[in-house]
């Protein structure tokens, strides 16, 4: 299959019978993939549905997919996939697929035309943004250009991994289980990016977006959002202890990292840019709103 073939279309599930005892129970539909007509397979038994159907595993091939509320282009973004990460679809229409991404469980629609049929990942992209040559030579034309974190089946050829869509320099990527230690570092590699709601790096990124991408290429799976992060990433500091680098500030709807114990890097719609600045800065705009603004923080380790 290539970009602009049609996935398949998700197939009933075989009969299957399952109980129900008590009332369904009311599930954060962001990951649990529940909506009016339709849930996944997997929460039968745990939440009444007039259908069921089996998730069909899928690949994004666009450089960056947002993610977003409802089936229309207009609708508001809640997270992205990155070109190489994986989408189970539930529903598939001609221009729509509704499911969860692999990475996260978070639930959405993305554009059909950005998936295509599950692919062997061995590589991923290292450096801020790589040219996707359309022959082995840096001369080439330039096919497309794919943001840190995006995943693909590679074959190296020459200075050059293969692809199915063209060629990336060796210098610009890597195998896939080669993994980052510093996610300080992995996330200082987005400075500059500009502030975009939902977004993952393709193009812009939001606050809680960073942190998770920073902690995936360090082998960390967290959750999406800032709330579920504040109760998934790492343990509580305590109280009287100091912050020091690669702690987690939590905020009402915000989160950074810390550089040091006194400099915070996020993502953030005040300067609309992943920044650096005194967390003593931060604390002081969000005084005027928040008589506490920090809610949590968090360590990754002892």
């Amino acid at each position: 299959m290539n970009a602009t073939t049609s996935p398949p279309r998700a197939t009933p599930p075989e009969r299957i019978r399952f109980k129900l005892d008590g009332r369904s129970v009311k599930l954060d539909t962001r990951i649990h993939a529940a909506r009016g007509d339709l849930a996944d397979l997997a929460l039968a038994g745990v939440l009444f549905s007039a259908h069921y159907a089996r998730a069909v595993e899928l690949t994004c091939v666009a450089a960056g997919a947002p993610v977003l509320a409802s089936d229309t282009p207009k609708a508001q973004a809640v997270s992205e996939l990155l070109r190489g990460e994986s989408f189970h679809a539930l529903d598939v229409t001609a221009d729509w697929a509704w499911g969860f991404c692999g990475h996260d469980g978070y639930v959405g629609y993305v554009r059909r035309d950005a998936l295509d049929s599950r692919e062997a990942i061995n590589s991923r992209i290292v450096t801020g943004t790589a040219p996707l040559f359309s022959a082995p030579d840096i001369k080439s034309p330039i096919a497309d250009y794919w943001p840190r974190g995006a995943r693909f089946a590679g074959e190296a050829e020459g200075d050059f991994f293969a692809c199915a869509d063209g060629y990336v320099h060796q210098r610009h990527a890597a195998p896939l289980d080669d993994l980052a230690s510093d996610w300080v570092a992995v996330a200082q590699a987005y400075l500059g990016q500009p502030y975009v709601w939902g977004g993952r790096g393709h193009r812009g990124i939001d606050c809680s977006g960073l942190v998770q991408v920073a902690l995936g290429q360090c082998g960390i799976k967290v959750p999406r959002d800032t709330d579920l992060q504040r109760e998934g990433v790492g343990s509580p500091i305590a109280p009287d202890a100091a912050l020091r680098r690669g702690d987690f500030v939590f905020f009402p709807g915000h989160v950074g990292i810390m550089t040091d114990g006194e400099h915070i890097l996020h993502a953030n719609a005040h300067w609309m840019s992943v920044v650096i600045e005194p967390l003593a800065d931060l604390l002081g705009r969000l005084a005027a709103d928040h008589a506490d603004p920090i809610l949590a923080r968090r360590r990754i380790g002892a």
